[in-house]
């Protein structure tokens, strides 16, 4: 592997969560996007909702203005409305997506020693990153256990399936 640089592993980081939700995602049945485990709980369709709200507010002006736009009603993304199908959300998802990646294109080495605010918390650009990785983390493998639940029998597994390491380990470019 080279040797990337820090912007270079984040990127990769992030476009191999999205890609881990999406296939997620696309293995649950149209019908039960907007399901909820539990009375309270989060559907796939409200993280979604949140995820995107955030990642449209914390990588627009990223370095400009604080990460918690004034336009964003963070309280609103945990609510499913009439106008939040799969494909309004979906859209949303990737308008949130390309946001944080225009940005990330967009930083040097140099900026990452830079002072950016969240909710007028003052950090690094380094710090203000990790951050936000570590939350997409977070809600994407909250996503990945409700479609699993979600899909039920017609799960397919998103990495090596148990009882498979050995053979994934002989023929790791076969496997999936």
């Amino acid at each position: 592997m080279s040797n990337e640089t820090a912007l270079e592993t984040v990127t990769r980081e992030c476009k191999r969560l999205k890609d881990l939700a999406e296939r997620a995602m696309g293995q649950v049945p149209p019908d039960r996007f907007a399901t909820a485990l539990s009375e309270g709980g989060n559907s796939i369709a409200v993280i979604v909702k949140h995820m995107s709200g955030n990642m449209r507010s914390r990588w627009t002006e990223f370095l400009t203005s604080d990460g918690e736009k004034p336009w964003r009603d963070r309280d609103r993304e945990f609510e499913i409305d009439q106008d939040d199908t799969r494909e309004a959300l979906l859209a949303r998802w990737e308008e949130g997506w390309r946001a944080l990646f225009a940005t990330l294109a967009g930083l040097g080495p140099d900026d990452l020693g830079r002072t950016v605010t969240i909710r007028r918390e003052p950090m690094t650009v380094s710090q203000a990153i990790h951050r936000q990785l570590t939350h997409y983390a977070y809600h994407v493998g909250q996503i990945v256990v409700l479609a699993k639940h979600l899909a039920g029998g017609d799960w397919k597994t998103l990495s090596v399936a148990r009882g498979e390491s050995a053979r994934f380990n002989d023929a790791p470019d076969t496997y999936l």
